[in-house]
């Protein structure tokens, strides 16, 4: 069974992925954010990237995600292009870790934009308020209220229609995703 965990920056994804992984053993974790961080690091990608946005996204010889990020939030044609450059080689990397696994958890905020929202067989949306998120954020993240706010922005906003389960934040229940899964796959 394929799981699809979404919901806004420091919604509780990665929490919930992680006491899913707790209870479900055999599943494989995709954590889709981490494998866009290492493609942005390979020689091919970091190359494109500083061609496309200049020299200044560069801190010790590596791509500085903030001052790209701050490049590209708030603008779609540069989203567009980071995009462009990242997600075939972000994509290859997922179909190979996902091999043969018959059980899989995407976690990332942005999966209703790709194809391997429609392979999941259940539907997850954390739906955690923007306050909540905004202190987490702010302490995890340490940035300033006004980046965090142009970040937010930019941000996907989702048809709670599309989902099977929408958990507020502080109800993340794993025996209701637990019966769910089963229901799956007893059909």
């Amino acid at each position: 069974m394929y799981i699809g965990i979404c919901g806004k920056q420091g919604s509780g994804k990665s929490t919930l992925s992680k006491k899913l992984l707790e209870e479900l053993k055999s599943y494989v974790y995709i954590d889709i954010d981490q494998i866009g961080h290492q493609v942005n690091e390979l020689d091919n990608v970091k190359h494109e990237l500083i061609e496309t946005f200049g020299e200044d996204i560069l801190t010790d010889n590596k791509i500085n995600r903030k001052l790209l990020g701050e490049k590209v939030f708030n603008n779609r044609e540069s989203m567009k292009k980071l995009e462009d450059i990242t997600w075939k080689y972000m994509e290859r990397e997922i179909d190979r870790i996902i091999g043969d696994s018959k059980n899989v958890i995407f976690d990332w905020q942005l999966l209703p934009k790709v194809k391997y929202f429609k392979m999941c067989d259940l539907k997850i949306l954390i739906d955690t308020p923007y306050e909540i998120r905004e202190e987490r954020i702010l302490k995890r993240d340490n940035i300033s209220p006004l980046y965090l706010k142009s970040r937010e922005e930019s941000s996907i906003v989702y048809n709670k229609d599309d989902f099977d389960i929408v958990l507020p934040d502080n109800d993340i229940d794993i025996e209701r995703v637990k019966r769910y899964e089963k229901s799956i796959i007893s059909r």
